[in-house]
């Protein structure tokens, strides 16, 4: 039992009143993958006519065997007498393996099919990670410094997108996952797909971010056929070629950083802007001096807070007098109405000359204490540049 191809106008010819019956899909739309048809007694006579339309692939079935099929568009003759094509399309080796796993063994037919797949590029197909996914960002890397090397900053994205697949092994996908339904729609697969898609993406990004590619995730959406030909390499796409199914085109539409992510590097490209660094932290600065001023009870503890930041940040605020002087007036207030005492840890000569006293702490003792005694701020700041200024030039005596 086999198909033979009809001469080209046989349609038109005196033939066509011959055929039985003409099996046909006349309409196979995107959403519909496979389709059954058949005659009304469940049976192909010989001679029947089966057309086979532009992207599909024909498959004649017999309870649990192949009998035929064809990949290649056109008309054909259901011929019981003679052996089968096989080779009509492009599934040609694919068709003959099918027929010699399921082959007709003569018994009478109780219901024949032919059952029409979908080969054509199914378009239109949406994804989006569902949960933040973790993504390795070289575009804004970080110095370890226990290995003395530069790693990649940790991030979080949300991915959306667009993806188009086709069936490109009709024999797997109707054993696999559409079996012998009378017809398989898109969206009975598409859950599943997109799952496994995802899964598909989530390992691509892993490879996007490791050590051979290094790239930057704000890098991602251009990176269209990288992603597509590490998918195919890698074959990380394997469950779904499993099911017949292979991905054509993958394309990342739109890539979105978790509010974490956006602030991990936003501090970090403030850290690499010297101007915009200090900016930031004497606003920081400003802001913790004002809250300390405003705690009657933790004031000390504050300002204490704030001498060790200045110095642990090696004088990064010397630079932002401004700000302190503008909240100097409360700090003054507090001290000399409310009897509040505020303890400032600094290197600043200028920061230190508004304290009434100055100790000089040295390998962990006071090693002198300085009063001000009536001075002006100005007198008193020339006072502890000068005793500064002695005790450095006595470091190299």
């Amino acid at each position: 039992m086999g198909l033979i191809k009809a001469a080209v106008g046989a349609i038109g010819s005196t033939l066509h009143d011959q055929w039985k019956e003409a099996i046909r899909c006349d309409n196979m739309p995107d959403d519909v993958l496979m389709i059954k048809k058949t005659t009304d007694n469940g049976v192909i006579s010989n001679g029947s006519t089966i057309i086979v339309g532009p992207g599909q692939v024909a498959i004649i079935y017999d309870n649990g065997r192949i009998l035929d099929a064809s990949a290649e568009e056109g008309v054909y003759t259901f011929d019981t007498s003679s052996t089968p094509s096989l080779f009509a399309g492009q599934f040609g080796g694919m068709f003959k393996e099918m027929w010699e796993r399921f082959t007709y063994d003569g018994a009478s037919a109780k219901e024949q099919a032919v059952y029409f797949f979908n080969i054509k590029e199914i378009l239109d197909n949406k994804f989006g990670t569902p949960a933040p996914v973790p993504y390795k960002d070289w575009g804004h890397p970080i110095m370890n410094s226990r290995t003395n090397s530069y790693i990649a900053m940790s991030v979080e994205i949300k991915c959306f997108g667009k993806y188009t697949f086709k069936i490109s092994d009709p024999f797997l996908f109707m054993s696999q996952v559409a079996g012998t339904a009378d017809i398989y729609r898109k969206h009975d697969l598409t859950e599943q797909i997109r799952a496994e898609v995802i899964g598909a993406f989530s390992n691509v990004l892993n490879s996007l971010g490791g050590d051979n590619h290094k790239v930057e995730v704000l890098e991602l959406p251009n990176r269209t056929d990288e992603i597509k030909q590490i998918m195919d390499e890698n074959v990380f796409d394997e469950p779904l070629r499993k099911r017949g199914i292979t991905l054509v085109s993958f394309v990342v539409e739109s890539l979105t950083l978790t509010d974490d992510s956006k602030e991990k590097i936003d501090n970090y490209e403030i850290g690499g802007d010297v101007y915009g660094q200090q900016g930031t932290l004497t606003g920081a600065y400003a802001s913790a001096v004002k809250d300390a001023a405003n705690n009657e009870g933790g004031a000390l503890n504050g300002f204490m807070g704030v001498g060790m930041m200045n110095m642990a940040s090696g004088q990064t605020f010397s630079g932002v007098n401004n700000a302190f002087n503008a909240e100097h007036m409360k700090q003054k207030e507090l001290n000399e109405k409310e009897g509040v005492s505020i303890l400032m840890v600094t290197h600043d000569s200028k920061i230190a000359s508004y304290s009434s006293k100055l100790l000089y702490i040295k390998d962990g003792i006071i090693d002198r204490t300085i009063e001000r005694e009536g001075l002006s701020q100005k007198e008193y700041f020339y006072k502890i540049v000068d005793i500064n200024s002695s005790e450095s030039q006595e470091l190299f005596e």
